[in-house]
């Protein structure tokens, strides 16, 4: 068990070692679609990088989750054959967003001997989401 000062260290660790082992500038922060995130994050049980629709308009949700609906098959054909899709997934605050995401289990932020496989993960998945995103970004754009 890990203090929350512990723990605070071990992220920050990870994160700085991951900045430094896989350098580059991920576009995950600004898709310039409104609504339309990707994230990537690591906790005690698991990794994860996701396509979140995280937005009040409901309409602009349900459009923005159809269209990803409708490349699915490339999606999981050709970037992430294990993606989940869950059009209502619910956040810890309670809110409900849609998402694709792939999740490494069995792995933890406090511990470091999982680290250099959750760093593997993150990078491949973040450029496959990225190619992906790149390719099809006018067809999910509204």
């Amino acid at each position: 068990m890990f203090s929350k000062e512990e723990s605070k260290k071990l992220r920050q660790d990870f994160w700085i070692a991951f900045g430094k082992s896989y350098p580059r500038k991920w576009i995950l922060y600004n898709t310039k679609i409104k609504g339309l995130l990707f994230k990537f994050d690591f906790d005690v049980k698991k990794a994860r990088v996701s396509m979140d629709i995280d937005t009040v308009d409901l309409e602009k949700r349900i459009t923005l989750w159809e269209k990803l609906i409708s490349l699915k098959s490339i999606i999981t054909d050709e970037y992430w054959p294990e993606a989940i899709f869950d059009d209502s997934y619910f956040l810890e605050n309670g809110k409900e967003i849609s998402k694709v995401y792939l999740e490494l289990n069995n792995v933890s932020i406090h511990n470091k001997n999982t680290w250099q496989e959750t760093m593997q993960f993150l990078d491949k998945n973040m450029k496959l989401l990225e190619d992906f995103f790149l390719e099809y970004k006018d067809i999910i754009d509204i």
